[in-house]
């Protein structure tokens, strides 16, 4: 009877989305998995007298608590039950109590204000069912995360103290049989504390402000599982190839076997790769834990024939395979695990200049990435992820470096399926890397963060690397303690012992550079650099400096009146350290574009900034390839609304720096040299190519062709070719203009450049040269852009599904004959907006030549129009803003130019 009424309340708030049903994991029956989501309740420590014996007993009356969901940190509750504002509007974040410290320090170095809400411990709290399927079996509490430490208890009982749950990149299970209560509600209540400035905690460096709780709190998945007596933990495939040959994929086995009882156990570990099985029989002694291996020299079916290989997204296909496990006792399943995997194999060496290069499957990648940034309060939102995900690869980036960050597991997966690297490891500027002031409890949390985070990385086919250092190496007590734990995961991937080119006494060189810069160069910086960030060997956060996001965004997140003209709102939603304005970057684009007369004007011209910065920056690392080895963007994307360091914006928005990244990386490229004024065919791909066809064409500011020239090349695999070189032209306007083409032998147009140049060059101050950035003595002239005669141009615009997705086809022709210059497209919900984000598109902010007509599609989620119609909207530099509508159609239609409403419009 009572089995059955704890199935029944089990169904009942399952049914009411309490919390998640139980279910089975693998290949068996077991293990049983209860996911403790919905129906938290969170308060503060000074407000609960009682303690955690009476917190977690079923009788406990929360009244008045937050209701949460968990995953949440603390403030993440707070602001979505608007206990605080939008701490990303304005200046609302320092309205919180607890943000006394100075604007653009970095908080994970400095203790609690005395006025903190969050230096007291906070409590979560939930009540639950087990179903009675629990009863007569092990049953295991698991947390995917912590920040930082907690007390645990469970029905009145305490499961971990302070001393057990400490570290925020832990990852932890307990075994709870003799206090859960099978078939019947049970209490969980945890306190949590925030990190201390002397703890191996979160930091955001000078990314962006810190949340003022330092993000504690519950910060991923907490769940209940039901195994048998011997549980199988750390399940992982590793692939080796006779390289260079990939014909046979030899994969290892391995697997963690727990006895948790007090007598020897016998049993079968059986598993299985599609229609592939094998198994061993294995003895246990009471309380042992063991390591199981299939080895294929042992195994002859683990040597697979002609296999299905992963690759990153332009060189094949993400073939994903599933290893199942599990362990049987008397042909019952005590417990069973199944993980994806790809069969392939990453591998790194030096190259003839010392520099470090990665390979995969035995083919030289050039690491063309950028560094990732979760939401500052470390909310994990599926869809958008993904999203970003799709931007990655729209932008033909193959890299993500994490530092530090190591983010949720969906976003792993994702990178499996989109084949997107990650470069992952810890990060830099706080206690990680003060290791002179380590505590003994230091070193066992970080022994322990980095076993628990290798276990959840390893079989990913996505993870390029691990840098067990950031900014610097560790010494080498703390690098032989973390060389063990690598060699213990058998952990297949490269690792290094920094992100720098510093040398340590156990691995030497890292073959790889952290030598900036992150603050504003001009474009000819990354070719003519030989000493610093520039474009040689691989560089792991660098960037051209800041990324203004267009005027529809910084409204998003700047109160009107502080809009204009740049203020302290600005510097705060700029970087900490040196980075706290935009002081560089402002002075170059007043410089070279002319003194910005209000904030549509300055988004404006930030836009061609960041087009032409990312655009030179990426170019310059691709025309050298391999002797520059891999350059990661720093950043891609903000982890609030910030006018530094992304691609994209906090809304998704893509813009200049976006356009021009996902200009320089697409995959058959043709580019220009701002050193030596080559014109360079860079192929990505793992295909030749005969018989392309090159043309360069040089303009005056009148479109007065000043210059042309064609010729036919043929170019290897994964190459950089240079084709010929643009001579130096006299008579030209100050403004000027380059027009690349490359065709096809079927004169199929695969790419398109155009750069605007200036015959007063940038300069740079190479003696100034510091570790953010090269200061500029002399600026490029682009102020006759100013001058470009309006061009109106005619629209077509039509949508169409396309799967999940609908796609609006947009052709926009120049009937003139003049430029029409920085041509800007965006797809709004109705006639007046919103504008739908986020966007797939084809191209945009390009140019139209006289009579030139290009079509550029847009893509995004089917339920963005919520049955609206949806509107396109042009824009450009000198370009007469028009709506057309772009209605479900099967064809193109002509529409006529509507709405015109300014000259210049707005980014």
């Amino acid at each position: 009877m009572r089995a059955r009424a704890g199935l029944f309340l089990f169904s009942l708030l399952v049914g009411a989305g309490l919390i998640y049903g139980a279910e089975a994991s693998g290949m068996g029956a077991l293990p049983l998995r209860v996911t403790l989501a919905h129906g938290w309740k969170l308060q503060s420590s000074a407000r609960v007298p009682q303690q955690g014996s009476a917190i977690s007993q079923n009788g406990f009356s929360a009244s008045g608590w937050y209701k949460t969901d968990v995953p949440s940190t603390v403030l993440a509750t707070l602001v979505k039950d608007r206990v605080y504002a939008n701490p990303y509007f304005g200046m609302n974040l320092r309205d919180i109590p607890g943000t006394s410290y100075p604007i653009g320090a970095n908080f994970s170095n400095l203790h609690m204000p005395a006025d903190s809400p969050f230096k007291a411990p906070w409590w979560y709290r939930t009540s639950f069912p087990l179903p009675a399927s629990f009863e007569g079996k092990q049953i295991w509490l698991h947390f995917g995360g912590i920040n930082y430490r907690a007390t645990i208890w469970l029905n009145g009982h305490k499961i971990a103290g302070p001393g057990q749950v400490v570290g925020m990149w832990r990852t932890y299970d307990f075994k709870v049989t003799s206090t859960a209560r099978a078939g019947r509600m049970n209490s969980l209540a945890i306190e949590v504390s925030a990190p201390h400035a002397d703890d191996l905690g979160i930091t955001w460096v000078d990314w962006n402000p810190a949340p003022p709780d330092k993000d504690m709190g519950l910060w991923r998945s907490v769940y209940v599982t039901a195994t048998g007596p011997v549980t199988l933990r750390h399940p992982q495939v590793v692939t080796k190839f006779d390289l260079p040959n990939l014909d046979v994929a030899h994969l290892t086995v391995r697997a963690a076997l727990q006895n948790v009882t007090g007598r020897t156990v016998r049993g079968v570990l059986k598993g299985n790769i599609g229609e592939v099985e094998f198994q061993q029989e294995v003895e246990l002694k009471p309380h042992e834990t063991r390591d199981v291996a299939f080895a294929p020299g042992h195994f002859s079916q683990l040597n697979f024939h002609n296999p299905r290989l992963w690759w990153p997204w332009q060189w094949g296909r993400q073939n994903l395979d599933r290893l199942q496990l599990r362990f049987e006792i008397d042909d019952e399943v005590s417990d069973s695990r199944e993980v994806q995997f790809g069969i392939r194999e990453i591998t790194s060496k030096f190259n003839a200049q010392g520099y470090r290069q990665f390979m995969v499957n035995g083919k030289p990648i050039l690491v063309l990435g950028a560094g990732w940034a979760p939401d500052m309060m470390l909310r994990f939102n599926p869809k958008k992820t993904e999203e970003e995900i799709q931007y990655v690869r729209n932008m033909h980036l193959n890299t993500i470096r994490l530092e530090g960050k190591i983010v949720d597991n969906h976003f792993f997966n994702l990178c499996d399926r989109y084949g997107i690297l990650v470069l992952a490891g810890w990060c830099c500027c706080d206690h990680w890397e003060r290791w002179k002031t380590w505590k003994p409890e230091d070193y066992t949390v970080a022994t322990d963060s980095l076993r628990d985070q290798i276990r959840r990385l390893q079989n990913h086919p996505c993870m390029l690397d691990w840098l067990y250092g950031s900014d610097n190496p560790p010494p080498p007590r703390v690098e032989r303690m973390y060389l063990k734990v690598l060699v213990e995961c058998h952990w297949p991937n490269p690792h290094q012992s920094s992100a720098s080119a510093k040398v340590t006494t156990v691995t030497g060189p890292t073959g790889l550079k952290m030598t900036g810069p992150y603050n504003w160069v001009p474009p000819n910086y990354w070719l003519l650099d030989t000493k610093h960030g520039g474009a040689f060997g691989f560089n792991t956060e660098t960037s051209p400096g800041p990324a203004v996001p267009p005027v529809s965004s910084l409204k998003m997140m700047i109160p009107a009146k502080d809009l204009w003209p740049i203020n302290s709102v600005w510097d705060f939603h700029a970087g900490g350290g040196g980075y706290t304005n935009l002081d560089i970057f402002t002075r170059a684009l007043d410089a070279r574009y002319g003194s910005a007369t209000g904030v549509e004007d300055y988004a404006e011209k930030s836009q061609l900034m960041t087009y032409e910065g990312e655009r030179a920056m990426f170019e310059a690392f691709r025309r050298n390839k391999f002797v520059s080895t891999g350059v990661i963007q720093w950043m891609l994307n903000n982890a609030w609304p910030g006018v530094i360091w992304h691609l994209y914006d906090y809304y998704l928005r893509p813009a200049g720096g976006y356009f021009g990244a996902k200009k320089a990386c697409e995959p058959l490229h043709v580019q220009y040299s701002y050193d030596d004024r080559s014109v360079v065919v860079v192929n990505s791909l793992l295909r030749p190519y005969q018989k392309l066809e090159v043309s360069a064409a040089v303009y005056s500011i009148d479109l007065k062709k000043e210059f042309s020239r064609e010729e036919t090349v043929s170019i290897g695999s994964n190459s950089s070719t240079r084709v010929f070189t643009v001579p130096k032209l006299d008579g030209l306007s100050t403004t000027y203009f380059l027009r690349l083409t490359l065709r096809d032998s079927a004169g199929k147009l695969e790419s398109t450049n155009f750069y605007w140049l200036s015959t007063k060059p940038d300069v740079l101050e190479w003696q100034g040269s510091k570790s953010n950035y090269t200061p500029a003595s002399g600026y490029a002239d682009f102020t006759e852009l100013k001058n470009l005669p309006q061009v109106r141009l005619n629209v077509h615009a039509a949508t169409r599904e396309d799967g999940a997705r609908d796609v609006t086809r947009v052709t926009v022709m120049n009937p003139s004959s003049r430029l029409a210059f920085f041509v800007h497209l965006r797809v709004d919900k109705n006639e007046f907006g919103p504008e739908i984000l986020p966007v797939l598109w084809q191209d945009n902010y390009f140019e139209l030549m006289p009579g030139e007509a290009r079509e550029v599609t847009a893509s995004y989620a089917k339920d963005a129009l919520q049955d609206a119609t949806p509107y396109v909207v042009v824009n450009g530099w000198n370009v007469a803003a028009a709506t057309v509508p772009a209605r479900s159609q099967r064809g193109a239609m002509r529409v006529r130019n509507v709405s015109v409403k300014s000259t210049r419009c707005a980014f």
